[in-house]
C-alpha cells in the first residue's frame, strides 16, 4: 500500500501554485507568496545574443540555480550569435535580470525585455476591454465571435449572406445563438481570391452595419485591412477593427484610424509565403511588431487582441503547431483569438468539405481554449458556444 501517495502535480503559473498551497497545504501568507515564485518554472527562449553576452548570461543563470542552453559554437568562439533557452524559476529570473542590468553587450536591453515579458504575462486573466457603448470581459468565459461574410465568394459560405437583408437576419440569429461579437467582412481572404476595392468592400458591409445599428446588443467588428473601410464602418456603427495584416499592410493608416476611434483592435499574423526558419519565433515577432505599431500610433495597449492567423501564410503543419503551442502567445500580454473555423487544415485532416468540418472545428476550439484562447471566431455559433462552454467548465471551472 502506498501510504504517502506521492504524485506529480502540474501548474500553469505562480497564481495556480499559490491557490494550491492555500487550499491543500495552508502555509503562512508570506510562505505562500514566497514559494509561488520559487516553484513557478519558466522556459524562456531569446534570440540573437552576441558571443560575450552568451557567456555572461550563462554564468548569471547558473550561479542562481537555473539552467541555460546555447549554440555550442558560440561557447568555443566559432559563432558570433546564438539563441538561448533559459530554464529557471520566477525568483531566479528576477536575480538574473538584476545582474544583467549591470552588464554590457546588450544585456541591459535583454533585462528590460525579460522584465516586460514577465509583466505582460502577469496581466493575463480576467480583464475588461471597453468599447463604445459596452465592454468585453475576458477571463470569465471564452468569447464567441460569429462570422458574417457579406461576399459572393467566401470559401465556406460564399453568397449566402451577400444580400443585405439576409445578412442582417443572420447576424441577429447568431446573436440569439449566443455570439458575443458579430464580425462582418466584405472581401474574401481565401487563397486565390480576388481583391476588391475599398469602395466595393464598403458597398457590401456599410448597409449591413447601418441596418444592424440599434438592433444588436453585442458589438460589431469590421473584418478589413483597408483603413478607409474601417473608418467608414466605425462611423456606421461598428465597434472593433479586425485586421488580417495586423496593421502591417499599409504605412500606419489603419493604426491611425484605430487610435482616433479608441476602439479595440484584433491584430492577426499573416505572410504571403509559408516559408519560415523558426515558425513560432517569427509569428510571435510579427505580432509583437503589430502591437508596437498600434501603441506608437496611440492605441490603448489594453484594447489589443492578437490572432495567430490559422490558415494565413501557413501550411497544415504550421496550423497544427500553433494550435498546440498557443500558450506561448501569452508572452504578448494580450487576449488571444483563435479563428480556425472550416479552414483547409481541418478539411485535410478529416478529408471533409467546408460544410462538413463541424466536429473538427469543435476539436480545435476545445484544444485552443485549453491552450489559452480567450476568443474563438466561428461560423457555427450555436454548436461552438456549447463546445466553448464545456471547455470552459474544464479549463476555467466556469459554466
Amino acid at each position: 500500500m502506498n501510504f504517502f501517495n506521492p504524485r506529480f502535480v502540474s501548474f500553469e503559473d505562480a497564481a495556480e501554485i499559490r491557490r494550491f498551497n492555500e487550499k491543500y497545504i495552508r502555509p503562512s501568507d508570506y510562505g505562500a507568496e514566497y514559494m509561488a515564485d520559487k516553484a513557478a518554472f519558466y522556459n524562456v527562449y531569446a534570440e540573437n545574443l552576441r558571443d560575450p553576452a552568451v557567456q555572461i548570461l550563462k554564468e548569471a543563470v547558473l550561479s542562481c540555480g537555473g539552467e541555460m542552453v546555447s549554440n555550442r559554437d558560440v561557447l568555443i568562439h566559432k559563432a558570433e550569435r546564438s539563441g538561448v533557452l533559459i530554464m529557471a524559476t520566477k525568483k531566479q529570473f528576477k536575480t538574473v535580470i538584476r545582474r544583467l542590468k549591470l552588464q554590457q553587450f546588450g544585456l541591459p536591453q535583454l533585462a528590460k525585455e525579460l522584465e516586460a515579458l514577465f509583466a505582460e504575462t502577469a496581466v493575463r486573466g480576467e480583464r475588461v476591454m471597453p468599447y463604445r457603448g459596452g465592454e468585453l470581459v475576458f477571463g470569465k468565459k471564452t468569447l464567441v465571435m460569429g462570422i458574417l461574410n457579406c461576399t459572393p465568394d467566401s470559401f465556406s459560405d460564399g453568397g449566402k449572406w451577400f444580400d443585405t437583408d439576409r445578412a442582417v437576419e443572420h447576424a441577429l440569429e447568431m446573436e440569439a445563438d449566443g455570439a458575443d461579437i458579430i464580425d462582418i467582412g466584405g472581401e474574401s481572404t481565401r487563397p486565390g481570391s480576388d481583391t476588391v476595392s475599398a469602395e466595393e468592400e464598403m458597398a457590401r458591409v456599410i448597409p449591413v452595419i447601418e441596418k444592424l445599428r440599434g438592433k444588436l446588443s453585442v458589438p460589431i467588428s469590421i473584418d478589413s485591412y483597408k483603413a478607409e473601410t474601417a473608418k467608414a464602418a466605425l462611423e456606421a456603427g461598428a465597434h472593433i477593427i479586425n485586421d488580417v495584416w495586423g496593421f502591417q499592410f499599409d504605412r500606419g493608416e489603419m493604426a491611425a484610424v484605430a487610435a482616433a476611434a479608441d476602439c479595440p483592435v484584433i491584430l492577426m499574423h499573416n505572410k504571403k509565403e509559408a516559408v519560415y526558419n523558426d515558425f513560432m519565433a517569427e509569428l510571435t515577432g510579427f505580432l509583437r511588431r503589430s502591437v508596437a505599431i498600434a501603441e506608437e500610433a496611440g492605441c490603448d495597449r489594453n484594447k489589443i487582441i492578437v490572432d495567430p492567423g490559422f490558415g494565413f501564410g501557413k501550411e497544415m503543419e504550421h496550423n497544427l503547431l500553433v494550435t498546440n503551442k498557443l500558450r506561448e502567445l501569452a508572452s504578448l500580454g494580450c487576449p488571444v483569438l483563435m479563428a480556425a473555423s472550416r479552414k483547409k487544415t481541418v478539411g485535410l485532416v478529416l478529408d471533409a468539405p467546408a460544410d462538413r468540418r463541424l466536429l473538427g472545428d469543435a476539436a480545435v476550439t476545445a484544444i485552443a481554449i485549453a491552450n489559452g484562447a480567450d476568443m474563438i471566431r466561428v461560423h457555427d455559433v450555436k454548436e461552438m458556444v456549447q463546445t466553448a462552454k464545456m471547455a470552459d467548465a474544464i479549463v476555467r471551472g466556469t459554466y
